[in-house]
């Protein structure tokens, strides 16, 4: 449990004018603070009262609803105490003001939720959760972030540290007693354990992959030669005329960016210049320009001319890549999405009256989820997905030195990183940098 001697105050509420202000305040002196500022006691906990806010003369401010909020059953696990307004500017900063002059200080961003987590309130993935939430643009991402919030990928997480800590207690235990007889590490399962435990781990990190995609958004890049339909295809996917679409190829020679949704599904799309030899100029660097998106794609959609289906140069981008063969009206085709020999999903459509177009999207919205996302998709954030990676690497160390050379030391030094980059992602292990970095994010008053 974290001990705070001072007092934290914000105000809660948006930026603007609004029908309703609020200002919160948390910590030993809430309480205190609370009555100065009305004269009157304290109402029951969890008990809204109609108070005047006033100055130090006595001359009112506001008048609104205040609501006290015990420490052992408040958001922060502290007293805290909520004073609704009305929502000016000007009155919620007078407010504010006054409760600054009676002993609090100006939060920093995010230390509400830091203090929540401090003491024990919420572990460290639920905090970001909040932030996750508030900050959610679509249906999708605001129940990923809600999931997260119930503890779902913490349980998932909590698990899988149980896991390992049981075979982190076992080899060491083994290596104890060099002198028996029986070498109880040579004699066990013990690759086979950490093998499976890997497999659980990589399954977490791909829904945690999943997880950011929903938070960040898939960054989709439309390549392909010029005048092959890519910025058909953009205009068709977001459904408007953001791109200049004409016969003249190389009409694209910059990258134009769109955010769309795919039934919730945050997608941010680029399209990018023709890719060709050129002596132009300014075409180069487009064609430049998109070969370094393709570097920074999470998946590429390649637009091929089923009329003129030449190959292009995509650059060394490793990232996944869909086939799109664009112009089916013109042969009258029919659209259908299919398997290539390579593995790479085909699709045809055509991106200037809109048909077959919905098998893409349906296709993006797998990429984004995966085949079958319900009641398990939860929003993730980089360093999730970086701890996760950081614990496979350990667990493949460690069981390649003990299969290599018998070095159940080794074992145990890879399995207790292992343990420690786990418990990163919940804030059972943490240091004052990575807290001050993941709250400093979140916004003044929560």
């Amino acid at each position: 449990m974290s001990s705070h001697t001072d007092t934290i105050a914000a105000i809660a509420t948006p930026a603007g004018n609004g029908g309703v202000g609020i200002v919160r305040v948390s910590g030993p002196n809430a309480p205190t603070i609370a009555e100065q500022l009305t004269a009157k006691p304290l109402p029951a906990a969890r008990t809204a009262a109609l108070r005047v806010f006033s100055d130090q003369q006595g001359r009112s401010i506001d008048h609104g609803l205040l609501i006290h909020f015990p420490g052992d059953n408040s958001f922060t696990g502290e007293p805290v105490i909520e004073l609704h307004g009305h929502g000016g500017q000007v009155v919620m900063s007078m407010t504010l003001a006054r409760v600054i002059e009676l002993g609090a200080r100006h939060a920093r961003p995010g230390e509400f939720s830091e203090r929540a987590f401090l003491n024990n309130r919420m572990d460290l993935v639920q905090a970001e959760a909040i932030a996750d939430l508030i900050e959610g643009s679509t249906e999708v991402a605001v129940r990923a972030a809600n999931r997260s919030l119930q503890g779902d990928f913490s349980n998932r997480v909590n698990a899988l540290l149980l896991k390992l800590v049981e075979i982190r207690v076992f080899v060491e235990s083994a290596i104890d007693f060099p002198d028996e007889e029986i070498d109880f590490l040579a004699e066990s399962d013990i690759g086979d354990r950490v093998a499976a435990l890997a497999a659980e781990l990589a399954h977490l990190l791909a829904q945690s992959q999943r997880g950011q995609l929903l938070r960040n958004g898939l960054n989709l890049v439309i390549a392909g030669a010029p005048n092959a339909g890519k910025s058909s295809l953009l205009n068709c996917l977001a459904g408007a005329e953001t791109a200049i679409v004409t016969d003249i190829p190389g009409t694209t020679r910059d990258l134009l960016r769109q955010h769309i949704q795919i039934d919730g599904v945050p997608i941010n799309v680029t399209d990018t210049a023709g890719l060709r030899e050129t002596e132009d100029q300014v075409e180069a660097e487009g064609v430049r320009r998109a070969l370094n998106a393709l570097t920074e794609a999470d998946h590429i959609i390649e637009v091929i001319d089923l009329a003129n289906p030449g190959e292009v140069n995509l650059g060394t981008s490793s990232a996944p890549r869909t086939r799109v063969f664009n112009k089916i009206d013109l042969d009258a085709a029919s659209p259908k999405c299919a398997t290539g020999t390579d593995g790479i999903v085909e699709i045809y459509l055509s991106a200037q009256s809109g048909y077959g177009v919905e098998l893409l999207r349906d296709h993006l919205k797998k990429v984004a989820l995966g085949e079958k996302p319900e009641g398990g998709t939860f929003t993730a954030r980089q360093r999730h997905v970086d701890a996760l990676r950081r614990v496979l690497d350990h667990l493949q160390s460690g069981r390649d030195q003990y299969a290599d050379n018998q070095a159940g030391e080794l074992l145990a030094e890879e399995l207790r990183l292992a343990q420690q980059a786990l418990s990163e992602i919940t804030g059972e292990f943490s240091n004052e940098d990575l807290l001050g970095q993941i709250f400093s994010t979140f916004c003044i008053g929560k």
